[in-house]
C-alpha cells in the first residue's frame, strides 16, 4: 500500500489496536480476533517477543486483509528491521528525527510520539505523518486534544494511554484524528476481543455519523 493508502484506512476505520502481549502466540491471537470484530489494523509492539517474526507472519497470512503496523520503534535500525519484515506503518512512543527521516525516505508512513505543543509541532514539521500523543490519559485526555487541536488545528493527532470504550467517544469529539487502543482492546480471549473490537467500531462510527 502506499502512504496515502495507509494514512487514508487510518482515519477511515479511527481506530488503532495497539498489541502488547506476553507472548508471540497471544498476539497471533489478538490481530486475528481484532480483524474478525471488523478493525483491519494491527499495531505490533516492539516489545512483544520475537516481534519481528510475528511482524513477517501476520504480512504473510493475513496481510492481504490487515494494516500490520509496528509499534515502540525507537531507533533507525528497529525501523529497518521492522520494514523489512513487512510492516506498512511505525509508530514511536516519542520523537526520533532520524526515524523520521527514514520512513520518509522510505516512503512509509510514521505516528511520532510527542505530548507538550512544543513536541507536537516539532514532531509534525520533522515530517510525522500523525503525531501520537501520548501519554495522553495521564495530562487530561479528551480535554488535552481540544486544547491541544484549538492551537493546532492542521495537526492530525492520535491518542494514545487511557483509551477506551468510556472515554473513545470524547477523544474523536475533540478533534482526534483516530485512537491508539492498548490492553482493553486486545486482552482476553479471542471472541471477547473479536466483540470488544465491534463496540469500539461501532463508537467511532456513530461519531462520524454525528459529526
Amino acid at each position: 500500500m502506499t502512504k496515502q493508502e495507509v494514512s487514508r484506512r487510518i482515519v477511515e476505520i479511527g481506530i488503532v489496536p495497539v498489541v502488547r502481549t506476553s507472548s508471540p502466540e497471544k498476539a497471533m491471537i489478538a490481530a486475528r480476533a481484532v480483524c474478525a470484530g471488523g478493525i483491519p489494523i494491527v499495531e505490533l509492539t516492539m516489545t512483544v517477543p520475537s516481534a519481528l517474526d510475528v511482524i513477517a507472519e501476520l504480512k504473510r497470512t493475513i496481510g492481504a486483509e490487515v494494516l500490520i503496523g509496528a509499534g515502540t520503534v525507537l531507533t533507525v535500525k528497529a525501523a529497518t528491521q521492522c520494514l523489512k519484515a513487512g510492516a506498512e506503518f511505525l509508530v514511536s512512543p516519542g520523537f526520533d528525527r532520524p526515524t523520521v527521516r527514514l520512513a520518509k525516505r522510505e516512503g512509509k508512513l510514521i505516528m511520532a510520539g510527542a505530548l507538550t505543543p512544543t513536541e507536537v509541532i516539532t514532531a509534525w514539521n520533522a515530517g510525522a505523518d500523525f503525531v501520537k500523543i501520548f501519554p495522553c490519559g495521564n495530562v487530561g485526555g479528551p480535554s488535552y486534544i481540544k486544547a491541544l487541536k484549538a492551537a493546532l488545528p492542521d495537526i492530525l493527532m492520535i491518542p494514545t494511554g487511557g483509551v477506551n470504550i468510556a472515554t473513545a467517544a470524547d477523544y474523536l469529539k475533540a478533534g482526534a484524528s483516530a485512537v491508539g487502543v492498548g490492553g482493553e482492546l486486545v486482552s482476553g480471549s479471542a471472541e471477547s476481543i473479536t466483540e470488544t473490537a465491534k463496540r469500539y467500531l461501532a463508537i467511532f462510527r456513530e461519531c462520524r455519523a454525528g459529526a
